[in-house]
């Protein structure tokens, strides 16, 4: 039949511009972790660090996932990204670590992630944890200090639970946990929207800390980063679910009211411009709940665009 070869049109043409099957984002280099410079930056995936025995890793295999997104951009690094307004990446500027393996213990896993944040700042590269879910941010958190830290985090959760099921370093208190933190002198929350697990007293803790809330609602009209010194070293916490599930699908609570592709953008570009990024984490991304691979294409896409500012 006419045409029979090409039933996946999509496919096609990722593969006319340099895409395929992803065995690292965008295509970019393997490397190790031992071995990331002189890359200014470097991807880790990260399944879970301290899962809750009741639902497990339910965040396994997001990393991928979101490589495999990227594959409509692969093979065109040097070509023009008009969301930067120039060339998407400079030539070795970003590496791909793979993915931790994960260990049956959260304390293993969270030595693991830690240990490998610190080789990386050992080699003067900048870490973007891909999780995995939001119980990856706490060992990274620890491994920027001692320097201090400020952190951004952009969610539809405040993750201030001291604990869930006995387990305090959960996904539901890594800024809890983050708060704890000698180094960390200042904490930003952006995007915080309908019900999750915080409770009157967790939001009054967080008041009390000297967090400073930007909710989802009447953000266009507020200044979420006026708090943040110039200069400040930053961690960007970003959890998948502060998007709108209208374009986001990939999450395990999806919630109406979230933030847009242009609005993360914005948040990022702003912060870069005033500030250095120590690290990323972007978490939450459940592969299980896509559809059509739209989560992880634009996820992708995020990253993209975010490595761009990064290296350019």
């Amino acid at each position: 039949m006419p045409g029979a070869e090409y039933e996946d049109p999509a496919s096609a043409l990722a593969l006319m511009f340099g895409g395929s099957h992803m065995s690292t984002f965008l295509g970019l280099e393997s490397r190790p972790v031992a071995d990331a410079a002189p890359a200014h930056v470097a991807i880790l995936g990260a399944d879970t660090a301290t899962p809750y025995p009741a639902v497990g890793p339910y965040c396994a295999g997001g990393a991928d996932a979101i490589r495999q997104g990227s594959a409509p951009y692969a093979g065109i690094q040097s070509h023009w990204n008009f969301d930067l307004g120039r060339p998407a990446l400079p030539e070795g500027a970003v590496v791909d670590c793979g993915n931790l393996p994960m260990a049956e213990h959260g304390a293993a896993n969270r030595a693991a992630l830690s240990g490998a944040v610190r080789a990386l700042r050992a080699q003067g590269v900048v870490p973007v944890i891909l999780g995995g879910d939001d119980s990856v941010p706490i060992p990274v958190l620890d491994a920027l200090g001692p320097e201090p830290l400020w952190i951004v985090q952009v969610d539809a959760h405040i993750d201030w639970r001291d604990e869930v099921e006995g387990e305090r370093m959960g996904l539901s208190s890594n800024m809890r946990r983050a708060s704890e933190m000698d180094h960390v002198e200042g904490i930003i929350q952006i995007g915080q929207r309908g019900l999750g697990s915080a409770r009157k007293a967790d939001v009054a803790a967080a008041r009390d800390w000297g967090v400073h809330f930007f909710p989802a609602r009447g953000l266009e009209e507020a200044d979420p980063l006026a708090p943040l010194p110039d200069g400040a070293r930053v961690a960007v916490v970003f959890d998948f679910d502060a998007l709108d599930p209208g374009i986001m699908p990939a999450l395990i609570a999806p919630t109406a009211g979230g933030l847009s592709y242009w609005q993360v953008i914005d948040l990022f570009d702003r912060v870069a411009a005033r500030a250095e990024i120590a690290g990323i984490t972007m978490c939450e991304f459940m592969p299980s709940a896509d559809r059509n691979a739209q989560g992880a294409i634009l996820a992708g896409q995020i990253l993209t665009t975010w490595l761009g500012r990064l290296t350019g």
